[in-house]
């Protein structure tokens, strides 16, 4: 069945000229097939080490990290922002957050001149409704940017607190140092929405009084509508605004009976950390890599190997689990090209924020070095598919 099913996909692979690239010095990051990552860097509080593997056709993770003025005034605070958008049913949300929630954020923290839940909760509002307005601008050409959402996870450390947003299925994981034995643990810092987790099923229902029908089981995974497995996003405006839920939409995501109250929510959980000396480390990710790592096997990846090349070392690890739960080797996995790749494993964004205590503790003004750096794929040549862009971006 195996060699069937490898002798199926040889078919769909491209010649290893065109599929294999390693190109750039690791100041620019590096790209080895679907493959793109930056091995090591420097933030205002630290190191970072970023990685991204595409398996859709197209890459539908983005991210970002952003290091230096959280606002538009010189005399606003200064810190570190790290981003991952995790989009679902096309790139255009994803690639949407990207390009504007750290610009909102920048603004609503200039207005205030500090930053705080109510920024990133602003910035997340502007955010979702700058997309909202994208899809009724072009409701009659692209209907279907309706059916496109995101999650939405943001981490920000800012005078020696630490802020984590999220929606969606996306993780932030402290490695935290217990000196008394000298392991680091794993510690969530993140909320979850997916309604595999009975407590959201419980709080959709809660939300949802009237609809018994709000979280339905379908093939073994359980679905808001039977649609989809999140209950909190950005975009997805079919399930927020009825007036969307309607031809030209495809039929398959149209919803029977109407409904007056948004189905999905878009307000963010935010979590406010006061950063210890004890604090090592961060890892955000998007849902494809915990998908095969627990929170405790990626702390253990990082804490016992260099920093340099982290984000890269955990990727390959929920690769390798990847190909294992498929009987097949991770040699083999790595030939598999873009689209077919995703019967493996989903997209996968890492980014991971090592903490320097000395640093982490400076005054929100002390200025720093600035830097941006977006994770938005690899550009690999094909003759059927347009490629997929990668932005690197220092000042």
């Amino acid at each position: 069945m195996l060699s069937r099913l490898m002798n199926i996909l040889r078919a769909c692979w491209l010649p290893s000229s065109d599929r294999y690239v390693h190109t750039g010095s690791d100041a620019a990051g590096r790209q080895d097939g679907l493959l793109w990552y930056k091995d090591t860097g420097q933030h205002m509080n630290g190191e970072f080490s970023m990685a991204v593997v595409q398996a859709n056709n197209l890459l539908e993770d983005q991210s970002q990290i952003e290091s230096g003025p959280l606002s538009t005034l010189d005399s606003g605070p200064y810190g570190t922002f790290v981003g991952i958008y995790d989009g679902h049913g096309g790139p255009e949300t994803s690639r949407y957050i990207n390009e504007h929630l750290f610009q909102h954020l920048k603004r609503f923290t200039s207005e205030q001149q500090s930053m705080s839940t109510d920024v990133i909760r602003k910035a997340y509002q502007a955010t979702e409704e700058g997309f909202m307005a994208v899809v009724t601008k072009q409701w009659h050409m692209k209907p279907q940017l309706a059916a496109v959402g995101s999650c939405c996870l943001v981490g920000i450390v800012c005078g020696g607190t630490l802020y984590i947003a999220n929606l969606g299925d996306s993780r932030a994981v402290l490695g935290k140092l217990v000196n008394a034995t000298g392991e680091v643990l794993a510690i969530q810092l993140s909320s979850e929405h997916n309604v595999a987790l009975e407590s959201v099923r419980q709080e959709m229902h809660s939300t949802h009084p009237d609809d018994s029908h709000i979280v339905v089981l379908k093939h073994n995974v359980w679905r808001v509508k039977g649609l989809i497995q999140i209950s909190r996003s950005i975009g997805d405006v079919y399930l927020k605004k009825a007036e969307f839920n309607r031809e030209p939409l495809y039929t398959k995501f149209r919803i029977r009976e109407p409904f007056k109250r948004p189905i999905l929510s878009s307000e963010p959980s935010i979590s406010v950390h006061e950063l210890q000396p004890d604090d090592q480390f961060v890892i955000f990710a998007s849902d494809g890599l915990w998908e095969h790592l627990t929170n405790q096997g990626a702390v253990d990846i990082v804490q016992n190997h260099p920093r340099s090349g982290s984000a890269r070392r955990l990727v390959k690890a929920a690769l390798q689990e990847a190909a294992k739960k498929r009987e097949m080797r991770y040699s083999d996995l790595k030939k598999i090209d873009r689209g077919v790749r995703r019967h493996f494993h989903d997209d996968i964004t890492v980014i991971v924020l090592f903490l320097d205590s000395n640093l982490v503790s400076r005054a929100s003004s002390v200025r720093g070095p600035t830097m941006s750096l977006k994770g938005t794929g690899v550009n690999i040549p094909t003759k059927t598919l347009p490629p997929c862009t990668m932005e690197f971006n220092t000042t």
